[in-house]
């Protein structure tokens, strides 16, 4: 593993790669030419594209000499609509099309993984897949590849992946057991009144008061109803109502997202959210309608896997190397893959304010270092066999 860390060929191919996906950004159900280039990479290794009926993003197998157990390796691979704002030799050659989640940058390493992983296909412990999905950037890519059954095709035993974090120096890479990134629900309301003149509100019943209240009053749920040392946000995002300076509309439409880490919370601010909406609607004698939908449960880290990355990454990177990172209320549909199976989520990281890489995601200038990528890849591959020989064990 060691000799991946210091081959310079490895590492400028790494970059080679990286630098051609981030030119090339793709969109969620739109990566097409990313899927292909992947593809080519993955056969050209060895290893055998799956069909479960994906139109972008690809599944892949390494078959070797022990079939059971098996671990599914995973990288997103999709673009965000954002204008990146770069004067790399690398930056987007797609107006308003960017790289700026890193998900270039996962399914590199996760390369870089397969082709050390390849190299060790005689003596690994089991069978390897690899699934650079698409979509995560609107929640809906590993969703569809287990509705299209990858879990019940194919004996998954475990599952792994690994995040980009810039706010994490390069040689580092995040390890924490439990919550890492949050579930993540969306809230669309509509609250409905009558409208009329603004001169005369006494002759209607005003859904824009009915609506700031509410507003204020879903702002109390986290700062009253939940533990204080427990994460969790209630985020309005989006108000629409009327079109006039004098006119009371009929109705406000407005969204939201809502943020937590233990189902517990989360199944309390799905009650706590429908009663004060429901009694603000009633003091203010309006209808309101809510579309409460949950989209994605929270990423946590079973302790024998977080012990185990932290293992493995002390041993491939140094005993400093592995830190335990302060969790983002972002999220991540790798949980669902978590529901499926046990596994470990990472985060890699590629900071380094030395060369001004130091922007969050989904910034127009956000960057990674190239000096992170073979060590994610070596951690990554170390990380799938440690798993591997972790469920023969049990």
């Amino acid at each position: 593993m060691k000799s991946y860390l210091q081959d310079e060929a490895f590492k400028d191919k790494l970059v080679r790669i990286r630098n051609d996906f981030h030119a090339n950004p793709e969109l969620s159900h739109e990566e097409f030419e990313t899927t292909e280039k992947i593809r080519r990479y993955v056969t050209d290794l060895g290893y055998e594209v799956l069909d479960i009926g994906l139109k972008t993003g690809l599944v892949a197998r390494l078959r070797t000499k022990e079939e059971a157990p098996s671990v599914l390796l995973r990288a997103d691979i999709d673009a965000l609509p954002i204008h990146e704002a770069s004067d790399k030799p690398y930056a987007s050659k797609v107006d308003g099309k960017m790289h700026a989640c890193g998900h270039d940058v996962h399914a590199t390493v996760l390369i870089g993984a397969a082709e050390i992983l390849a190299a060790q296909k005689d003596t690994l412990p089991g069978t390897v897949y690899l699934f650079f999905q698409p979509a995560e950037e609107v929640n809906e890519g590993a969703r569809s590849a287990i509705d299209n059954g990858l879990f019940e095709k194919y004996p998954i035993d475990v599952v792994l992946g690994q995040h980009n974090q810039p706010l994490l120096p390069t040689g580092t890479v995040g390890v924490r057991e439990g919550g890492l990134m949050a579930a993540v629900d969306t809230l669309r309301v509509k609250v409905t009144g009558k409208g009329g003149h603004g001169a005369m509100p006494n002759e209607t019943i005003d859904p824009v008061i009915a609506t700031a209240a509410m507003l204020q009053n879903l702002q109390s749920i986290v700062s009253r109803n939940v533990f204080p040392l427990e994460g969790a946000v209630i985020s309005i995002g989006s108000i629409h109502g009327g079109q006039a300076n004098n006119v009371i509309p009929d109705f406000v439409k407005f969204t939201g997202t809502v943020r937590s880490f233990s189902e517990d919370v989360r199944e309390l601010l799905h009650k706590r959210i429908h009663e004060v909406l429901e009694q603000t609607a009633k003091a203010y004698q309006v209808e309101v309608e809510i579309e409460y939908i949950f989209h994605l449960p929270p990423v946590s880290n079973p302790k024998e896997y977080a012990d185990l990355a932290k293992e493995v990454v002390r041993d491939v990177l140094g005993k400093n190397a592995a830190v335990v990172p302060t969790p983002s209320m972002g999220g991540e549909d790798f949980a669902l893959l978590l529901d499926q199976a046990p596994g470990v989520f990472l985060w890699l990281g590629v900071g380094n304010p030395e060369k001004g890489i130091e922007h969050v995601w989904h910034h127009p200038s956000y960057d990674a270092d190239e000096d992170a990528f073979a060590p994610g890849a070596v951690v990554m591959a170390e990380m799938a066999k440690r798993m591997l020989e972790h469920v023969k064990e049990v």
